[in-house]
């Protein structure tokens, strides 16, 4: 009896662990859990890229003053470049106001990525050691996040954003908590 037991415990903990990755599998990675969905965005004061125009944004430019997108971008991040029109876009829709956070990026690099690309953004601010984003729950970037006229994160999304998703998803949202 204790010969089997020995042969079938480690087939069947193989099993179980076989299951939950084969679960694990059917998931789409682009929808990743955040605990802030739903809660109040973390209070945070980012200042601007150095050397670039404005004075940053904070917490409190996101409540009150209707929708806003929070969208994360580096000029490191490939994908981010890819996301880019599609962020340019929404911001000229002016359907909700939208402020870009960059993440541990160079200023200068920053910059140049904002002036060869377009600067679609109503402020950004520098997040050098990456803490707001950490509070925000950012996994990679990029990352765009809804927020409601009362400072609730009402969407979270995890990856570059195309025109499909854009249409389909992320305008009909912004729409919603528009009203």
């Amino acid at each position: 009896m204790l010969n089997r037991l020995i042969y079938i415990l480690p087939l069947g903990v193989f099993l179980v662990m076989a299951v939950y990755f084969a679960i694990g599998l059917t998931k789409d990675p682009k929808i990743l859990p955040s605990a802030l969905l739903h809660k109040p965005i973390p209070e945070f004061t980012l200042p601007p890229i150095e050397g670039g125009p404005g004075n940053g944004f904070s917490s409190a430019d996101l409540r009150g003053k209707g929708v806003s997108v929070v969208n994360v971008f580096a000029s490191w991040c490939v994908p981010c470049r890819v996301e880019h029109p599609q962020i340019t876009r929404l911001a000229a829709l002016k359907v909700a106001t939208v402020y870009g956070l960059s993440y541990k990026d160079k200023p200068k690099n920053a910059l140049k990525w904002l002036r060869e690309l377009g600067d679609p953004y109503a402020a950004h601010g520098a997040d050098l050691k990456g803490r707001v984003a950490i509070d925000f729950g950012v996994y990679g970037i990029p990352e765009t996040f809804i927020i409601d006229n009362d400072g609730i994160i009402r969407y979270k999304y995890v990856g570059p954003i195309t025109s499909a998703r854009l249409e389909k998803e992320i305008l009909p949202i912004i729409k919603k908590f528009s009203q």
